[in-house]
């Protein structure tokens, strides 16, 4: 399998090329990747942010409006029903599609139909949720659009192991960092600029991502895989989609799992810091929406500066562990400062300190998954779908964990806390093992 070679045979793919001076093809035929400018990084990047600024403002702020405005006597309960599906369904979603997009035989590319496919999907689906006049409305919407975004997010995860040379991995995962936070600030504040139209605070979003994915789509070379070589796919290939083999491919494993533990205590503090700010520092339940999104500000502001830079460093030094490492302690040392703060102010410099760390972790990681990607030839976007798990399932788990060391710690959210510090630490040392790089 890891021997198959990926064809280029499609004259969009190959106008492409000519248009785009990091791709470029050996004497054999096979795409290779040089050294990418800054106008596919640009627009690349702007993908993942249009993506973003879809998807992230509907679980903030959108789907509890619309629940409210549906089902107000049970929106607690209903909410928590369309939230808990679409999140299932990202999980086994993206690597799903991932396989898909493995094996895409299209003339126009491998990655390319996905994208476009993705992207209006989503909107499709946003649209549904936009005009649902009941819950099971809402729901359906709600899962065409996470499997749909999902779909494209498994091609653009892709493209990075496609297109970009591993001396440029860290600076676009840099790019790629800013994207996230960039994404959900940008559509929160068009939630609020459009909040007299329901319509229009899912369906503008919505449009941007569209615009950015045939942005994308057109100014991508992408690959084109020959029918004869595509892989079979049976029942042991759908089961692949969610497994890689740990002693196999021991290097994934451990950064896997270093994602896990460090999204498992990203989710402790994004799920509990609202009860904190009221059972722990004593702040009004009316004050905390305003508390939170002035948290949520200077954190992503502090990831987007640091994941640029940070992408940027682990690429001169060609080192790639100590950059996650480092980080990963770096944010379980904030998650401490968060546990024991004695004023907002202090909460909200733990909170700039995590932005901090999480913005050099994503980025000198997501380059460290890409340089250690198993079967990175063939099944690029799969087993990029099967890491994205590492990021999703900490949420599902986390929330069901919580009450657990709460109901121990007699409500102590400090105490909840500092086991997610221990669980980030122990993702800054699952990261040690890996030898596939520096």
């Amino acid at each position: 399998m890891s021997g198959m070679r990926m064809t280029v045979t499609d004259d969009k793919a190959e106008a492409a090329t000519r248009r785009l001076p990091h791709a470029g093809t050996t004497s054999g035929g096979t795409l290779r990747a040089r050294r990418i400018g800054w106008p596919f990084i640009a627009v690349y990047g702007a993908a993942y942010t249009g993506l973003w600024m879809a998807l992230l403002p509907p679980i903030l702020v959108g789907l509890a409006m619309r629940v409210r405005e549906i089902d107000p006597a049970h929106a607690t309960g209903s909410l928590s029903l369309v939230v808990g599906v679409g999140a299932l369904l990202a999980l086994f979603g993206n690597p799903f599609f991932g396989r898909l997009s493995d094996r895409t035989t299209s003339r126009f590319g491998m990655r390319r139909p996905w994208l476009i496919a993705g992207a209006l999907g989503g909107a499709a689906g946003l649209a549904i949720v936009a005009q649902a006049a009941s819950v099971p409305q809402l729901l359906l919407g709600w899962c065409i659009a996470q499997l749909a975004y999902n779909a494209q997010l498994a091609a653009l995860a892709a493209i990075l192991a496609d297109q970009v040379p591993a001396e440029q991995r860290g600076t676009v995962s840099g790019v790629v960092g800013i994207s996230l936070p960039l994404g959900m600030v940008a559509g929160t504040f068009l939630v609020e600029a459009l909040a007299s139209s329901t319509l229009a605070i899912f369906l503008v979003p919505a449009a941007i991502a569209t615009a950015s994915a045939l942005a994308l789509a057109w100014a991508l070379p992408d690959l084109r895989l020959a029918a004869a070589q595509r892989p079979h796919y049976g029942w042991r290939g759908f089961l692949g989609s969610f497994w890689i083999n740990p002693l196999r491919f021991p290097d994934f494993a451990w950064a896997w799992s270093s994602r896990f533990l460090l999204y498992a205590g990203v989710a402790l503090l994004m799920t509990y810091q609202e009860f904190y700010l009221i059972h722990q520092l004593g702040r009004a339940p009316a004050d905390a929406p305003r508390l939170i999104f002035l948290s949520t500000l200077v954190q992503s502001c502090a990831v987007a500066i640091s994941s640029a830079v940070g992408g940027g460093l682990s690429d001169a030094s060609g080192r790639r562990r100590a950059f996650v490492s480092g980080a990963a302690l770096v944010y379980a040392l904030a998650l401490l400062m968060i546990a024991f703060a004695a004023s907002y102010a202090w909460f909200l410099a733990g909170m700039a300190i995590t932005g901090m760390a999480q913005g050099v972790y994503l980025a000198a990681d997501l380059a460290l998954v890409t340089d250690v990607l198993p079967e990175r030839e063939t099944h690029a976007a799969r087993n990029l779908g099967i890491f994205n798990i590492a990021n999703v399932l900490p949420q599902s788990l986390m929330p069901a964990v919580a009450p657990a060391i709460l109901s121990v710690s007699h409500g102590s959210y400090a105490a909840l806390f500092v086991a997610a510090a221990i669980l980030v630490s122990l993702g800054a040392w699952a990261i040690l093992p890996v030898r596939g790089v520096r």
